[in-house]
């Protein structure tokens, strides 16, 4: 018998073992959860792309190491709220996002709208009357504080007398003299101390526009970082400090260049990913707390796991996670400040530069983003979906980014408004990771207190003397383990309302922490192991006091036998995809 006969024969022969058992749905719905395509043959190229990707050095996330803000709820939005003239449509913005459970908004406090006329000068004399530049910002504040809503304030787009070569240089160009970007950043930190809790410096410093016409420098951006960083320490030394949102680019030519007509060549920009490498290069890590970045899907579904460097896709954090493990920047936080999928209308004529989805696979893939997000990626904290509304649509006929709207400037909804809905409001769960002990996801009832304590994780823990108060959550894996600090307290554990079982935490005071815990001194308890795969519910109630946790760690490791199905399914795939790559070749 001839190889090829053989090869073909084993292939139907696997075909039809998998047929038997297995639906067109079902592979459909296999091949998606690794490429992210929804037609068959790009499925099938996607995933042989997929089996090469299995076959490269793994990247470095450090799944299992504790991160610092990770744990906040993870729904976010962008908003243009400065640009509603009527407060009313603001408030009616904020109560559509606060119904459809976001928690974040990303709202910009463009610098050129604040300190308008010159340094120091918070007076709007653009129309009269005149008025304080601040009162549209702080009824911003204002109503998320109603709405219970925590605001992101990304600090940016400078006055054009910041600069000598004013807006000839560019609208988002950076100042010539950081000193005056680090003198409004302090201005709007100190005016909103203790109400707004996070502030990002800067955004997409690593491609044109957001540098002006300069040549993009990793080095300037992060002496801006620095600038920044400390000077909302000065005046909010609790704030979270964010990174300039990292753009998603392959691009290696720092500038934008034109030819001879004046049209552009060269986009301009840097590989976020070697823009990163130059700012730590350059000192960046200790002037951050949360690294920012995209996250487009583009051209494909939230379920593209093929890792390629010049590709983009949603997986592209995991490329940005490895440089910051191999950068000593573990325990630290990606957000993305920006992500969704574009549904311009094939009729109308816009190029699709950004992808082109339906408006119903549009919210069918922000949802999916935002379950993979919490599943797969423990250190990855709030993603903001790009964006809730424009104030108007001067844009629609021409500009593909109209087209990432969630609602209409009108306030109708789009699918992916109710798509959100359902996700955001749905009950949390908790998944696989080291999670602090203020993970969104868990409930407390009782005097539970934030206290500071040198030997937990990230410095403080919840604290409670109170005979009753309980925490409980549901979660998602094969075992659970608490991380607390040794004390005379004493904890009742329920586990899926089987009977509790009661932990004396003084003895944890003579135990010894297994290796891989170092550098804290909370003492780790097994809760629950080789649990059957699916959701658990855990109850833990205080029987004596104090008792202090640090933290829980939830593990979720598939069965031997998914292991082997998975790898059998991987496999007969990739012979698949062969079958009909070679069956088009011989058509050729």
């Amino acid at each position: 018998m001839k190889p090829q006969t053989l090869i073909i024969s084993l292939m139907i022969l696997l075909l039809a073992v998998g047929a038997a058992f297995f639906s067109r749905t079902w592979w459909h719905r296999t091949l998606f959860n690794l490429t992210g395509e929804e037609s068959t043959l790009p499925q099938i190229s996607g995933v042989i792309q997929y089996g090469l990707t299995r076959l490269q050095p793994p990247l470095q996330t450090a799944d299992d190491t504790p991160v610092q803000y990770a744990d906040v709820n993870p729904y976010g939005i962008n908003t243009f709220l400065q640009n509603e003239v009527e407060p009313a449509k603001r408030e009616k913005a904020m109560q559509m996002i606060a119904a459809a459970g976001f928690k974040w908004i990303r709202q910009e406090f463009p610098w050129q709208d604040i300190e308008i006329h010159g340094k120091g000068d918070f007076e709007d004399r653009r129309h009269k009357p005149y008025q304080s530049a601040w009162n549209k910002y702080d009824q911003i504040v204002e109503l998320a504080e109603k709405y219970d809503i925590k605001i992101m304030a990304r600090l940016s787009t400078p006055p054009s007398w910041s600069r000598a070569l004013t807006d000839t240089v560019g609208t988002f160009a950076p100042p010539d003299n950081y000193g005056d970007y680090g003198d409004f950043v302090e201005a709007v930190a100190t005016r909103y101390r203790g109400r707004i809790p996070a502030y990002q410096i800067w955004n997409e410093a690593n491609i044109y526009p957001e540098w002006g016409v300069y040549p993009i420098n990793a080095e300037e951006y992060t002496a801006l970082l620095k600038e920044g960083y400390t000077r909302v320490k000065a005046a909010d030394p609790d704030a979270i400090v964010v990174m300039g949102a990292l753009a998603a680019t392959i691009e290696l030519d720092r500038m934008r260049r034109y030819d001879a007509n004046g049209q552009p060549t060269s986009p301009g920009g840097l590989s976020d990913v070697l823009f990163l490498q130059q700012m730590y290069n350059a000192g960046a890590a200790p002037y951050f707390d949360v690294l920012a970045m995209q996250g487009y899907g583009l051209w494909s579904g939230p379920t593209d796991r093929r890792m390629q460097p010049r590709v983009l896709n949603f997986s592209r954090p995991l490329y940005v996670r490895d440089v910051m493990v191999r950068n000593g920047d573990a325990h630290k936080a990606i957000w993305l400040s920006e992500l969704s999928w574009n549904a311009v209308p094939p009729e109308s004529g816009i190029p699709p530069v950004y992808g082109q989805v339906t408006p119903e696979q549009q919210g069918r893939y922000a949802a999916l983003a935002y379950e993979r997000m919490e599943r797969e990626w423990p250190w990855l904290g709030v993603g903001f979906y790009w964006f809730f509304k424009q104030a108007d649509d001067r844009e629609r006929a021409s500009n593909p980014q109209y087209y990432f709207r969630m609602v209409e400037p009108d306030f109708t909804p789009m699918p992916v408004y109710a798509a959100m809905k359902e996700k955001a409001t749905a009950p949390p769960l908790v998944y696989a990771g080291w999670h602090q002990a203020g993970h969104w996801a868990i409930t407390y009832e009782g005097d539970w207190q934030t206290v500071e304590q040198p030997e937990a994780t990230f410095g403080d823990a919840l604290a409670t003397n109170q005979i009753g108060a309980a925490a409980s959550f549901t979660f998602e894996g094969s075992s659970l383990d608490l991380a607390v600090l040794p004390s005379e307290g004493r904890l009742s554990v329920q586990l899926d309302q089987e009977t509790p079982i009661e932990i004396d935490l003084n003895i944890l005071k003579s135990t010894i922490d297994p290796p891989e815990i170092v550098n804290r001194k909370s003492k780790i308890v097994n809760l629950a192991h080789t649990l059957p795969q699916g959701l658990h519910e855990v109850r833990l109630e205080v029987v004596g006091g104090p008792v202090i946790i640090d933290g829980f760690i939830v593990e979720n490791r598939p069965s031997l036998t998914l292991n082997r199905v998975g790898s059998a399914m991987m496999v007969l795939a990739t012979l698949v995809g062969v079958w009909l790559w070679w069956r088009q070749r011989g058509k050729g």
